[in-house]
């Protein structure tokens, strides 16, 4: 639906997706600011301008991780695999950030795996399964159809930011390369972790689960526990 595109377009400073993206950042600095400088980052399939919306110490390091390379001065940037982190030790990282990717990686609980291993502490974000529009589609409901009719749906009509697909086999593609997870799911990848919801009109539009600070911290309690083991 193209009046939803507006909402979510993160290129402008107004929309909904930003203001919500400045909003995970004032939840994220909170938590960074309980850690000791200097401070060691990975940011799994990371963009620079989230890092806008982020008061991060002096002295920290930041690396982004992509399957494609990049370049840039205030970050360190490498290429690799969400599902294989296997450049990086155990525990190498004071914190593993992870923004909207993981719905878009094939195995999930191999990404997750990396992430509870290389990071001392993680946050990861994705949107909500059950909140009714998902933002890649930008279409009511669409992301509960059954597969076969999601499809059809690819095959006859533009659908948020995408153009009609011109056969099936490009629409089983763009199907497939999103899968939203719900908390209960979350839960299952980064058990011992805690859930902070983002909510919009009373529901759970994105979930972040993360892991590592003290309970002590007012920033940490704001997040629902959701078990105790961790690796």
């Amino acid at each position: 639906m193209k009046f939803l595109r507006p909402l979510a377009d993160r290129r402008n400073p107004h929309s909904l997706s930003s203001t919500f993206r400045r909003k995970r950042g004032k939840h994220l600095t909170g938590l960074l600011a309980c850690l000791h400088p200097p401070i060691t980052i990975l940011d799994v399939g990371g963009e620079a301008s989230f890092w806008e919306t982020v008061d991060v110490a002096r002295g920290a390091n930041i690396v982004l991780l992509n399957m494609e390379p990049q370049s840039g001065d205030r970050f360190t940037f490498v290429q690799g695999d969400a599902r294989d982190l296997s450049q990086f030790g155990d525990r190498a990282f004071d914190v593993v950030i992870s923004n909207s990717v993981i719905e878009h990686v094939d195995d999930q609980p191999a990404m997750a795996r990396e992430i509870r291993r290389v990071g001392k502490r993680y946050y990861v974000q994705t949107p909500n399964f059950w909140f009714p529009i998902d933002p890649h589609f930008l279409l009511p409901f669409f992301h509960w159809l059954p597969r076969a009719a999601r499809i059809i749906v690819l095959m006859r009509f533009n659908v948020g930011w995408l153009t009609r697909a011109d056969n099936r086999r490009d629409a089983e593609m763009l199907i497939d390369s999103v899968r939203p997870l719900s908390a209960r799911e979350l839960k299952r990848l980064f058990p011992g972790a805690r859930i902070w919801r983002e909510r919009f009109l009373g529901m759970t539009k994105s979930l972040v689960v993360y892991y590592g600070w003290s309970d002590k911290s007012s920033v940490s309690r704001s997040g629902e526990s959701v078990g105790s083991a961790h690796m």
